[in-house]
């Protein structure tokens, strides 16, 4: 299987750091931030990378090369237009040849047992899709996930601050049947001009009756969000976290 690594974007919220780096590649504890992830998903099992690279590629690329030093196989993808995460997997369609594929966020860092935990279910059940939540106060910042039995009912994209009823927030990590991309397709942008990925699982939810198994990180289970300015500095100030995503064990 696949794993897909969207690290693209601008990073307008990590100013004035992203001046300088691609989100992806922000050093921390003397690594660029997408190592870790990789790291992560060899730690789980996954050999072959997709990365969509777009702003300040060249730093990614220059890096990581082809992943031999790490003995994996990386390709990479550029999304010249940043339409969103949507448009960001669309261009991904043509070289993805296996049913299914792992999909992560470029700038998200969880656990590396996570990234175990996923495709064991996976591999176990079968799940044509899979995501992976966590809790929070508010998901108004991201997409709040709502379940019932650990399948997805809804997920609605950046709700209205103190109005969701439900406290799990996409994480950004997922496994995808290759029909993700038929919606895609047909997708029109939103308001914001982007193809929004968590837009495609809402119809696939209702249109077209896919059960969508979540994942749930526990409530004080470490996720860094280094989309975030504030959390960068403070990740970057203290080293403790890093235990944290080796020495995790998590039920499903």
């Amino acid at each position: 299987m696949k794993g897909v690594i969207l690290c693209a974007g601008y990073g307008k919220r990590l100013k004035p750091y992203t001046d300088t780096f691609q989100k992806s590649m922000l050093p921390i504890h003397n690594k660029p931030l997408l190592e870790y992830i990789l790291n992560g998903l060899i730690y789980a099992g996954f050999k072959d990378f997709i990365l969509v690279v777009g702003y300040k590629k060249e730093q990614i690329i220059d890096y990581f090369k082809n992943g031999e030093n790490w003995n994996i196989n990386l390709e990479y993808i550029e999304q010249k237009k940043l339409n969103g995460t949507g448009g960001a997997l669309l261009e991904c369609e043509k070289v993805i040849k296996n049913s299914h594929f792992f999909l992560t966020w470029g700038d998200i860092l969880v656990p590396y047992s996570i990234y175990k935990d996923i495709l064991s279910l996976f591999n176990q059940k079968h799940h044509n899709f899979i995501l992976v939540s966590n809790y929070t106060s508010d998901p108004y910042l991201g997409a709040a996930v709502y379940t019932r039995n650990n399948f997805c009912l809804d997920i609605v994209e950046k709700p209205p601050k103190g109005k969701s009823k439900s406290n799990l927030n996409n994480s950004g990590i997922f496994i995808f049947s290759k029909e993700i991309f038929e919606v895609l397709n047909n997708l029109k942008p939103s308001k914001r001009g982007e193809i929004e990925l968590t837009a495609a699982l809402k119809i696939g939810i209702n249109t077209r009756k896919w059960k969508i198994r979540v994942i749930k990180l526990k409530k004080n289970q470490f996720r860094g969000d280094f989309g975030d300015k504030n959390t960068y500095e403070k990740l970057k100030e203290n080293s403790g976290w890093l235990s944290e995503l080796v020495n995790d064990n998590k039920d499903l």
